[in-house]
């Protein structure tokens, strides 16, 4: 290499002192998948005190690298969180069944490679206890789960990511045939009902009743497309088809729809930064902004989704686009090398006591934070997959 390119190398290591480094696009001597988890770890012993699925994000990505790596101190620290709630008997601490939440089965997710590695019996357990929520769990008239016993009728992106994949492993792993028709059931329905027959992308949620103050009176949809609430379908679906049998009968629609999907998800990708918005179809409206979290969802899901044959090969280069801008624009490392994803929407949801109405002015409102676990577990899934 010539002497002034290293010496321009090295100046675009140089930050102030004390001050976070812009991240780089080149690729690390470590994967930012690892380099993410390990910054994760040394913040925080513990990733959230409660079962829900803010730990289960970031648990699966952890997971996932630890799967690859073998390194036994990401298998650990997984475990370590998860035995803090799951007890010998296989009750679950901070967990209520009667709640009927759909966002609580998805920690359940690390239930199954524990079972595997460990073969003790509490996590079995624990599984068949977020398996009864399901079996119990208030539907719409079309048997769709409603998102909370809190929000009746309404079906709700977000909650298709919390249990489909679960329910699809669990089918799997104890030998539940008849459950993959259930589980196809959820997410068809919401293509049916949420689907925008324009853009290809998905509202929010959906309200049966249609007596939701956000929902639309005739069609019970709410009024925008929100990213992260797609992000939440797109990997729902491509994590689905992991456990669908080939010869399902509604495997063929579920790839059909992961494909358009990802068609609508690509066609809203900025093609300046390769990121997406938070409100994904409205770029030049005044306050919406590149959001981490939704970008980093379908990183991974059109990663996973070139990887598995679901999608023609040059959506990985999409995806390689995103990530590439996540990096370039969204992450900073600190003096310390603790890597850190910015830009993320803390939380943005339906109604309730908020009165959250799902509109483009309301998701904008919504306070915006660097390290939410949403954000984090999402970034080491797309990073990981990328280096798969």
């Amino acid at each position: 290499m010539k002497p002034f390119v290293l010496i321009l190398a090295a100046l675009s290591l140089v930050a102030p002192r004390g001050a976070p480094l812009r991240a780089q696009s080149t690729p690390a001597v470590r994967p930012w998948s690892v380099r993410m988890t390990e910054s994760v770890m040394r913040r925080d012993s513990i990733v959230h005190p409660e079962w829900d699925y803010v730990a289960g994000v970031v648990l699966l990505g952890i997971h996932r690298v630890g799967e690859r790596t073998g390194d036994p101190r990401f298998a650990s620290y997984v475990k370590r969180n998860v035995d803090r709630l799951v007890r010998p008997d296989g009750t679950i601490a901070t967990y209520d069944v009667e709640e009927f939440n759909l966002d609580q089965i998805n920690e359940g997710k690390l239930l199954f490679p524990l079972l595997a590695r460990t073969h003790d019996d509490r996590y079995r357990k624990a599984a068949g206890l977020l398996r009864e929520q399901l079996r119990r769990h208030p539907r719409t008239s079309e048997g769709g789960f409603w998102h909370k016993k809190t929000y009746p009728n309404q079906m709700w992106l977000d909650g298709l990511y919390m249990a489909q994949p679960f329910y699809a492993q669990y089918a799997k792993e104890f030998g539940e045939p008849a459950a993959f028709d259930d589980v196809a059931k959820q997410l068809l329905l919401m293509a049916r009902h949420a689907r925008d027959p324009r853009t290809g992308l998905y509202y929010h949620g959906w309200d049966e009743s249609r007596t939701e103050s956000w929902a639309d009176p005739k069609t019970g949809l709410s009024p925008a497309f929100w990213g992260r609430a797609m992000g939440w379908y797109a990997m729902a679906l491509v994590d689905v088809l992991d456990f669908m049998p080939p010869s399902h009968k509604d495997r063929a629609a579920l790839v059909r729809t992961f494909q358009d999907v990802a068609r609508a998800v690509r066609d809203v990708q900025d093609p300046v930064t390769g990121l997406w918005y938070d409100v994904l179809d409205q770029p030049n409206r005044v306050g919406n902004y590149h959001e981490a979290s939704a970008s980093s969802m379908f990183v991974y899901a059109l990663a996973k989704g070139a990887r598995r044959g679901y999608l023609p090969a040059d959506y990985r280069d999409v995806a390689s686009r995103g990530f590439d801008g996540i990096v370039r624009d969204l992450v900073t490392v600190d003096a310390q090398g603790l890597v850190s994803l910015n830009r993320v929407v803390a939380v943005s949801g339906l109604g309730g006591k908020q009165k959250r109405s799902g509109t483009f002015e309301y998701y904008i409102s919504e306070p915006v934070v660097s390290n939410d676990p949403k954000g984090v577990g999402a970034f080491i899934l797309a990073a990981e997959e990328l280096s798969r």
